[in-house]
């Protein structure tokens, strides 16, 4: 079985002066305002095609690395992931930064550094994005 996830944006204007809305139509959580200035410059308001990508690799990360612990029969008590998506004007986005801190008792250093790095291989946002760098920092608490 397959899943179709939607979203839909809505541009007025050139690249520089215009803005749109981007909405999540599958789940209708949302519409967030986008627009160059934010993507360029940074912004606490407005969201980034950039924060997006982070948002689902995160997310995508941790179900992969929980996968990965539960099948290894040491599922996890928690996971934290953050991901930081980098955007160069000019040149697009040059990388992905995932920070993990995991609580999974019974898992020696070793095969939790390997569990995570295989996760980082193998989760389907990490595939989608094979063609910038993409690093891990992970801590087992």
């Amino acid at each position: 079985m397959s899943v179709t996830s939607k979203a839909r944006t809505a541009w007025q204007g050139s690249l520089l002066e215009g803005a749109g809305t981007v909405s999540f139509e599958s789940s209708g959580i949302g519409t967030f305002d986008v627009n160059w200035k934010a993507r360029s410059e940074g912004s606490d308001a407005v969201t980034t095609p950039e924060e997006l990508i982070a948002a689902a690799h995160s997310a995508c990360y941790s179900m992969a690395f929980s996968n990965a612990l539960a099948q290894n029969g040491t599922p996890p008590e928690s996971l934290d992931t953050s991901a930081r998506v980098t955007f160069v004007p000019g040149t697009g986005i040059t990388g992905s930064h995932l920070s993990v801190h995991a609580v999974v008792p019974g898992l020696d250093a070793a095969k939790f550094t390997e569990l995570a790095e295989t996760a980082k291989a193998n989760c389907p946002v990490s595939k989608a994005l094979a063609g910038i760098e993409i690093t891990l920092d992970a801590t087992l608490g």
